[in-house]
């Protein structure tokens, strides 16, 4: 995942603060096992935590790069899945390149095109650039949010991180709750407000927004929304248009220099992209692709049918891994391994979520990270294609309220 964290003060040496930054750092390491690297000037401090998945040597950050009298430092965490189309543009006008990584890529689409080089991306990210000689700072966040990030204007003083936690691990970002806070948590949750930092003082850079700091000013500017349009395709052009996207998607995401995988839940999501990853690696000559899948002991004797999920994944997985010839593991969770995993996975979110699902989650990560460093789902397909209940019910047209939010009448009175 890889993980950023820094901040920006007018009034003091940032070169004498190398142990904060470095508490900082190291709260990420779960995002960034693999490597870690830390950058400090007079008044910009920038640290990174690395999971490595492309160019091992040549995407070490922070990642600097000068030109004349100027420098810039760049911390990154994300993925570019249109890299070799930007490093063919930037290549046509002059620029050269050390290694094959997206980091790289990105520095340079940044000195290339300045703020305007998120329009160019197609990718997830979060990422800063300290521009030196201006003694200004650049912020960005991907168009849906997958990449998270969080920032504090105090004064002088602009703090960021991945997570919470980096955040309050700066003695200047301590653990308030107000009430807005409050209502995020016992309202709103486990969803969150967008731009919410749920601690007082704390803000979050929304998806589809970038972030300049200065002298200055603070600002922050949307340079993308969703945009609703009717849609005039008849069904065979809708059919086809959607398959080009969605292979495209999951070809894209193939490109890695680390083990590969795809989560498999024998649904319509996980099926398809699965099917997409096997072709590629036959075509490839990788081998059959790693499938996993989660279950928890005795599901088989004791599932119970509800609408959100109808029946059991299991014999869907096997029918999907059988055809598809994938190399196939079931991973088992039992109840009490299920609660003592809540408060690993309660620290991996900083804020309560969804208790048994997040452990689950949890646990099922680390048994994946075994197999693989890369894994590809189908996370927010029900969003996208309406696969949740609510999607085809009648009263969920007419709900004023985010349909999956029950009990409002007794949240509110919390």
């Amino acid at each position: 995942m890889c993980g950023i964290a820094g901040w920006v003060d007018w009034n003091d040496d940032l070169r004498l603060r190398k142990d904060i930054l470095q508490d900082m750092t190291e709260s990420l390491t779960p995002r960034g096992p693999d490597a870690s690297g830390t950058w400090l000037s007079e008044h910009a401090a920038l640290g990174h935590r690395r999971l490595i998945v492309i160019d091992p040597s040549g995407g070490l950050q922070p990642m600097t790069r000068t030109i004349g009298n100027n420098s810039f430092t760049l911390i990154y965490n994300g993925e570019l899945y249109n890299t070799e189309d930007l490093r063919g543009k930037l290549l046509n006008r002059g620029y050269t390149f050390a290694g094959h990584s997206d980091t790289e890529v990105l520095l340079v689409s940044y000195l290339e095109w300045g703020s305007k080089c998120v329009e160019w991306l197609n990718g997830i990210f979060a990422f800063a650039v300290w521009d030196e000689k201006n003694q200004s700072l650049f912020m960005a966040r991907d168009r849906v949010g997958v990449k998270p990030l969080f920032y504090s204007q105090q004064g002088s003083t602009l703090i960021f991180g991945s997570e919470l936690k980096a955040m309050l691990a700066h003695p200047r970002v301590m653990p308030y709750l107000n009430e807005e806070g409050l209502a995020e948590i016992f309202a709103m949750g486990p969803s969150r407000t967008p731009g919410h930092g749920v601690f007082k003082n704390v803000a979050e850079l929304r998806p589809g927004y970038w972030l300049r700091y200065d002298r200055n000013s603070l600002k922050v500017h949307q340079y993308w929304q969703l945009e609703s349009k009717p849609h005039l395709d008849d069904l065979d052009t809708t059919t086809a248009k959607v398959r080009m996207l969605f292979e495209d998607a999951v070809r894209r995401q193939l490109v890695s220099d680390v083990p590969i995988c795809t989560l498999l839940s024998g649904g319509l999501d996980s099926s398809a992209i699965s099917a997409f990853a096997a072709r590629h690696c036959q075509e490839t000559g990788q081998g059959p692709l790693t499938t996993l899948s989660v279950d928890y002991v005795d599901n088989d004797q004791y599932f119970m049918s509800s609408s959100f999920q109808p029946n059991a994944d299991a014999p869907w997985i096997k029918k999907v891994s059988d055809y598809l010839g994938t190399n196939h593991h079931d991973i088992k969770f039992d109840t009490p391994e299920l609660v003592e995993a809540l408060t690993a996975a309660l620290y991996a979110r900083d804020l309560p979520g969804m208790a048994d699902i997040d452990a689950s989650l949890y646990l099922f990560c680390k048994k994946i990270k075994e197999k693989a460093t890369v894994a590809l789902s189908g996370e927010c397909a029900d969003e996208v294609f309406g696969g949740y209940p609510w999607f085809a019910k009648a009263e969920g047209a007419v709900n004023s309220n985010y349909p999956w939010i029950r009990m409002l009448k007794e949240r509110s009175a919390l």
